[in-house]
């Protein structure tokens, strides 16, 4: 298995992924080599929460302008985790970069 903080590179907060969450479901956006199999180990061993189902899907990059040259924007992969029944992941209260007593600036 690749490093678990490669494979997970952050979670999707939208207003539907807020609604999935009622229902256990929680969004990662991962990395593009990464196999359902990784993302599942990866969830499991960084939250330590039983993992039923993983399903993904993958954003194509879309074309932009840049005045009049045209480039593409990067394309990106996302999973969707189903959690096991009485398991759960707050995410709003992880520890990070800028998280309380981090020992960042203004404080």
């Amino acid at each position: 298995m690749k490093n678990a903080y490669d494979i997970i590179i952050r979670p999707i907060m939208t207003e539907k992924t807020a609604g999935l969450m009622e229902d256990g479901k929680i969004v990662f956006r991962v990395q593009k080599s990464a196999t359902k199999h990784d993302v599942r180990e990866a969830i499991e061993s960084l939250f330590n929460v039983k993992v039923d189902a993983v399903n993904t899907m993958r954003h194509p990059g879309r074309s932009r302008r840049f005045g009049r040259f045209t480039g593409w924007r990067n394309g990106y992969k996302k999973a969707v985790v189903t959690l096991a029944p009485g398991q759960s992941i707050d995410l709003f209260a992880m520890e990070g970069p800028g998280a309380e007593g981090s020992g960042e600036a203004g404080e």
